[in-house]
Order: structure tokens, then sequence, then C-alpha cells
């Protein structure tokens, strides 16, 4: 004879969202296109300063943004009705020793604009100071959202200046990185994935994008949205290596240092001046540093303040200059 005991009833996981993993995949495939075009023109096959300025810039912002949004919305998926400390550890200390191994590949292979703080080092520390908002107001959260990413334009200044405080994004200027990605302004849009997902979850908008079944279409794009991590790891020393083996075969045209820095200045100056400003300009800054020798001080990325205020008042010099010069030929 036997007697039923009564048991809990179990619940039922929720259904994984696969939108959210073509959407994912998406951004990856993106990605991977911008580093595409990095690698080309770290090879010398596209302008120097391409991808850090225009539409370039833009693209590279927008899939950053995304995929921080997307760890917002993942992070309250996963954790939001209660936190699973096991899984969160896990995935913590994954993004975290890939964060660390990709500063230690980065020091040794481009010491010069090695990554310290870039993506994974936001997610994973994102990550940690999301969990204080998982429960509050989505109102909130978008409040503290909009501070952080206005904080940047209003709250500059010389003391975070220090290479200890360069994760925080509030130096006075940039450090020279390849992938820097500091907390402000970029904890920003985590906190956007999360209060837009507390949103969608009240309004029943997740559970209409848990009922989407893409077609076979998605499933590519499904597959590295589940294995982002992975994706990122392996693609950039795929497409570097590539690109490495075509140019063994068929090398870009070597140019000088000189005629890269004016290429570089011209593109980055366009941005704000005319062509003709801008190549006076360059001509005038280039002249300067190779008379005081000091343009392998600019190549080494030189953090000291000393050496940032003297570009600033020798870019001072060169924009009177130049436009003392443009003035000068209007009269003619």
């Amino acid at each position: 004879m036997s007697i039923d005991t009564p048991t809990a009833p179990v619940q039922d996981r929720p259904k994984r969202i696969i939108a959210i993993d073509v959407v994912r995949g998406i951004a990856l495939i993106a990605m991977a296109s911008y580093h595409f075009t990095w690698d080309l023109e770290f090879f010398g096959y596209t302008d120097p300063g391409l991808t850090a300025v225009g539409w370039w810039k833009i693209y590279a912002r927008c899939i950053a943004s995304t995929f921080l949004f997307l760890v917002g919305v993942s992070l309250y998926l996963a954790h939001g009705r209660q936190i699973r400390w096991p899984g969160f550890w896990r995935r913590f200390a994954m993004v975290a020793v890939a964060a660390i191994a990709i500063s230690l590949v980065t020091r040794i292979a481009t010491p010069n604009g090695f990554v310290f703080f870039g993506i994974l080092h936001e997610i994973a520390l994102a990550s940690l100071l999301a969990l204080l908002f998982l429960r509050l107001p989505a109102l909130l959260t978008l409040l503290v959202a909009a501070i952080v990413i206005a904080a940047p334009f209003y709250l500059r200044s010389a003391t975070f200046d220090h290479p200890a405080l360069w994760w925080v994004g509030l130096s006075a200027t940039n450090p020279r990185s390849n992938d820097y990605v500091p907390v402000f302004p970029w904890f920003g849009a985590v906190l956007a994935g999360i209060a837009a997902t507390t949103l969608a979850s009240t309004s029943g908008v997740l559970t209409r994008l848990a009922g989407l079944t893409p077609g076979r279409w998605a499933n590519p794009l499904v597959f590295i949205g589940r294995h982002s991590l992975a994706f990122y790891l392996i693609h950039q020393p795929l497409l570097f290596g590539c690109i490495w083996l075509f140019s063994q075969v068929m090398p870009a045209q070597v140019e000088t240092r000189e005629v890269t820095f004016l290429k570089e200045c011209q593109v980055s100056c366009e941005q704000s001046r005319d062509t003709e400003f801008c190549a006076s300009y360059c001509v005038c800054m280039l002249d300067t540093m190779e008379g005081e020798a000091s343009l392998d001080r600019l190549y080494s990325g030189d953090p000291s303040p000393e050496w940032k205020a003297h570009l600033s008042d020798l870019a001072g010099t060169c924009t009177a200059k130049a436009e003392s010069t443009m003035m000068e030929g209007g009269q003619q």
C-alpha cells in the first residue's frame, strides 16, 4: 500500500525569447563587420582613422549600445524575480576572465592602444552594479540611466585623469585605447535595458515576444546569439589572422608615418572644419612636431597632463595660424 504525499508545484521555467537571441546575433554580425574594417585599416588597406570618425564611429557606438542594452534585458529575465547566484557568478567569472585575457593579449600585441577597460570589462562591472536596480521602479531606473549617460557632458574633471580612474569615464581627456567602454556613459545603456524589460514584463510585451517563432533563416543568428561570448572571443583573432595572411601575399602600400599622420589629422579635423582649413592646420601640426622631435611622443600615447597641455597649446597655435592663412588668402 502506498501513500501519496503532496509535493510543491513545480514552477515552469520562463520560455526563452528567441527574438532576443536574433537581435543579439544581428549585433554580433554588425560588430564583426566593424572589426573587419578596423583590421583593414590596421593593415593599411583603408585610410587611417576611418573607423574612429563619422558614420563608422556612430555605427560602433550603436553596436556597443545594443550589446549593453541586451545585457540589461538578459539580467532582468534571468534574475528579475530572484537572483540565481550560482548561475550569476558562473557567467560573471567567464566574462571577467575573458576581459582580463583581452587586456593581456592586447597589452602585448598593441601596447600603445591596449584594451584596459573594454566592453567585456564594462559588462562584468555593470552586471554587478545592475543587481541594485532589478527591483526598482522602471521610471526611477530610466532616470538614473539618463543621468549616467549625460554625466560625461557635465562632470568631466582632471581629477579622473589618473590611470587608476580611467574606468570611470569622466577624465578631462579620453585615454588612448582600441576599445574604451567606461562606466559613464555606457552603464546607462544597461540600465535602459533593465527599465525597458521591466515595463515590457508588466505590460505583457514579453509574453507576446515569447510567442514569436522566426523561420529557419534565423537559426544561424539564434546560434551565435546564444553563444555570444564564444563568438566575441573567436571572431576577431580569426578575422585578424585572415587579413594578416592576405597581407603576406598582397601587402598594402607602405606609407611613411608623416603621411599617415596627415591623413589621420585630416579625417579627424574635417568632422568640424572645412577641407582647406584642415589641410593648413594639419601641416602646421606636423611641421611643429617634427621641428621639436615630438612625433615619437605622440605615437607612444604619452598620457601625462604636461604632454596633453602641450598638445592643446600646439592645436591652438596651429588653429590661429590656419585661420590667419585663410583670411589672407580671401583678401587677395
